[in-house]
């Protein structure tokens, strides 16, 4: 159930930005041929929203990693690419770990926001963590600035860890 709303609400928040965010926001990469289980939802979305005033329009997913590895970068141009076992491992470990955790809320607005999905095939087991005005931290407390660090440092692990293929 939270997956079709977050997808109905991805949609809608697209809609809004105009016709050319739809296109950006939704390519599906290949899928092998030679696994058939491999699901075609990701294992791993991480999405960047920016700010409010921005002008940006390609509202997509930054990465997108499947539970075989492969996984598809969009930063400039779509890559087709993978991550190593090890990394995948780790992550999903660390999002488990910062499921339960509080972000806080910065008291500023309209500063965007970032997102990792976690999505396994056993929908009790998924993990949605949102970051609200990731550069900011007026107003939050020490643990709550110590796990947007973890955040952080998950976000940018992740997108690091992309191997072109």
């Amino acid at each position: 159930m939270m997956r079709g709303t977050k997808t109905v609400l991805l949609v809608v928040l697209l809609m809004f930005a105009g016709g050319g965010a739809m296109a950006a926001a939704s390519p599906e990469p290949d899928q092998p041929t030679s696994n058939p289980d491999v699901a075609a939802t990701p294992l791993f979305t991480l999405t960047t929203f920016p700010n409010a005033w921005h002008p940006k329009r390609d509202l997509g997913p930054q990465l997108q990693i499947f539970s075989d590895g492969r996984a598809v970068k969009y930063v400039d141009a779509r890559a087709n690419g993978h991550l190593p076992r090890e990394a995948l491992d780790a992550a999903i470990a660390e999002t488990k770990s910062l499921a339960t955790v509080d972000f806080g809320d910065p008291t500023v607005t309209d500063q965007g926001s970032q997102i990792i999905d976690y999505m396994p095939q056993s929908p009790d087991q998924e993990a949605h963590l949102v970051i609200y005005a990731p550069d900011f931290t007026t107003g939050l407390t020490d643990e709550q600035i110590a796990a947007r660090t973890r955040f952080h440092n998950l976000y940018r692990t992740l997108l690091d860890a992309f191997i072109h293929d």
